[in-house]
């Protein structure tokens, strides 16, 4: 069973791409926020998504990022994300495998928990929801 304990509205701001023999690496900047039980904040500016595909592999990602704000016990903090995937058959990503990293005492249980993410495509960005595995 998974519980969501985050929820991040992101919105893209620039695209880099690298087309290769071969292959091909982009680059995704992103802003946006989080409005959940668990935090509200924003991300800080440096936010970027890095993508790498080889012709006729899968797509793999890695998405970095800072969100700064207040926890659920109205301290402010920072929460440091890492959220790592691959593209199915079908280009889609089923699920990441996020890191968490964070000063919150409240929320210090994110940096062991066993966490799976998902992405829901949005106008101009996605809106990634990141679950506690029970």
């Amino acid at each position: 069973m998974m519980k969501e304990v985050l929820s991040i509205d992101v919105n893209i701001t620039k695209v880099d791409t690298v087309k290769g023999s071969g292959r091909e690496a982009i680059m995704i900047h992103f802003g946006g926020s989080c409005d959940c039980e668990l935090f509200k904040g924003v991300i800080l500016p440096g936010g970027v998504d890095t993508q790498y595909q080889e012709d006729g592999g899968r797509r793999t990602l890695s998405a970095r990022y800072v969100l700064e704000g207040k926890d659920n016990a109205g301290k402010d903090c920072q929460i440091f994300i890492e959220n790592n995937g691959t593209t199915d058959e079908d280009g889609k990503v089923k699920e990441t495998i996020p890191k968490i990293v964070t000063d919150s005492e409240t929320l210090s249980f994110l940096q062991t928990a066993q966490l799976r993410g998902t992405i829901e495509g949005k106008e101009g960005g996605v809106i990634i929801h990141i679950c506690e595995v029970d």
